[in-house]
């Protein structure tokens, strides 16, 4: 059986949203090093620094400088939804949304073969990335962990 992967966000957007579980899950006044995000979940450091300059851009994460600093979350988990960590690393949906064959062009007025199956999937999975707090989201890892047995205790 031929498998493809089928990518909604980029490697990037991946670990930022890795990041930013690790924050909610760590839930601290004080800041966060990069460099514990990094070796946790195994992302390069340099390419996670560069992931959390533009999540302070978008004021999803704040930086604080200096021999005590970090990075926390912007707002409070439950007011972060998955959309905003996307479309800040990725960029907001295209007005015209690739073909999820890859044809250079598929929309309402010249369908691909899967358009008309494809655009409802599109859709909710808009809907659930608008719709998903980090809280939640978190909660949900932590769980998973725990029933997996390898929950790891985060500092």
């Amino acid at each position: 059986m031929l498998t493809f992967p089928l990518v909604i966000y980029s490697k990037s957007a991946e670990y930022a949203i890795q990041a930013m579980i690790y924050l909610t899950e760590k839930a601290s006044d004080k800041p966060t090093m990069i460099h514990k995000i990094a070796k946790e979940y195994n992302i390069p450091y340099h390419f996670l620094a560069k992931i959390m300059q533009t999540l302070v851009k978008h004021h999803l994460v704040k930086a604080t400088r200096g021999r005590a600093g970090g990075i926390n979350l912007g707002r409070a988990a439950n007011k972060i939804y998955l959309d905003e960590i996307v479309y800040a690393i990725d960029g907001p949906p295209p007005e015209n949304p690739q073909c999820v064959i890859g044809l250079d062009l598929c929309s309402d007025q010249s369908p691909c073969p899967l358009h008309d199956r494809w655009k409802p999937i599109r859709q909710e999975l808009e809907k659930l990335l608008a719709s998903e707090p980090l809280d939640k989201l978190a909660g949900r890892v932590i769980e998973k962990r725990k029933k997996m047995g390898s929950f790891r205790n985060i500092r």
